[in-house]
């Protein structure tokens, strides 16, 4: 479905056959589109009212002219949200989708019920905002296919990149799809990343998830940022790079289920006690 919100059209899915039931939004990462969450979506549907989308300038949204900035992408979230009436939401990101989330938090923290961040670094230290700026320059060079590989080889493990399972092409197809300008957009807004400082002000259940094997979110980073919202919690997926949802999905849901499955038993013992 199509959605104008903050002034462009977003293509986005509602999952909404479990009436009642509270929502949770599912966001990609850098050159990826709501298709990375298939599974997950197959996971959970009938338990959650679901809801995702592409960002602004992935998939099948439209690519306006950057540099983009985390508000910015903050505000495309607000604004899908009440064009669909979406009250509150359970929050699931990676990477630059779970930097959304750390914004949200903290900002407009009424509007999320929980906060999963996966793969996602609070900050963006000299040598992580160079490496965004390389992508923007390779890609201008030598368009998105330019850079499919060396995205290959950094988001996922060697054994990984070795045996080339099914699940690469599609991220491979999900990067050379992007549009350049969405690209760039984001890869400006990933160069200002700068959440850390504020992250003491989430006071929402937090799990912050990652690959054990992620070189551009590694656990002790990941932890540290755990380490600074009360009763956060900290997972590392064994196996996995930077998109563990997809390098290793049992884990993950494993995880991911447990964490939403708290809510689920505080919603019954309530219900009970009135």
């Amino acid at each position: 479905m199509k959605v104008f919100a903050n002034g462009i059209n977003f293509h986005c899915e509602v999952e909404d056959s479990a009436t009642g039931r509270p929502w949770i939004t599912l966001s990609h990462a850098l050159a990826n589109n709501l298709s990375l969450w298939d599974d997950v979506v197959d996971a959970l549907k009938g338990r959650f009212r679901i809801f995702r989308y592409d960002q602004r300038g992935h998939g099948k949204t439209e690519a306006v002219p950057g540099p983009y900035s985390f508000p910015m992408l903050m505000d495309d979230v607000l604004a899908l949200w009440n064009s669909l009436g979406i009250p509150r939401s359970h929050w699931v990101g990676l990477s630059i989708g779970g930097m959304i989330g750390y914004g949200l938090g903290i900002s407009h923290p009424s509007k999320l019920i929980s906060l999963v961040a996966c793969d996602s670094r609070p900050d963006a230290p000299p040598d992580y905002a160079a490496y965004f700026q390389s992508r923007i320059d390779k890609a201008r060079e030598k368009g998105m296919e330019g850079v499919v590989e060396s995205t290959i080889e950094r988001w996922f493990t060697p054994q990984t990149v070795t045996e080339n399972p099914p699940y690469l092409d599609k991220v491979r197809r999900m990067i050379r799809s992007t549009d350049p300008v969405g690209h760039e957009g984001c890869c400006e807004a990933l160069k200002t990343l700068s959440f850390g400082p504020r992250l003491s002000e989430i006071r929402l259940p937090t799990m912050i998830i990652g690959g054990a094997k992620d070189k551009g979110a590694p656990p002790d980073i990941l932890a540290d940022a755990a380490a600074k919202i009360v009763d956060a919690r900290h997972r590392a997926v064994p196996d996995a790079g930077h998109i563990c949802v997809l390098e290793n999905p049992l884990f993950f849901l494993s995880e991911l289920q447990q964490f939403l499955s708290e809510f689920e038993s505080d919603a019954r013992s309530k219900a009970a006690r009135q």
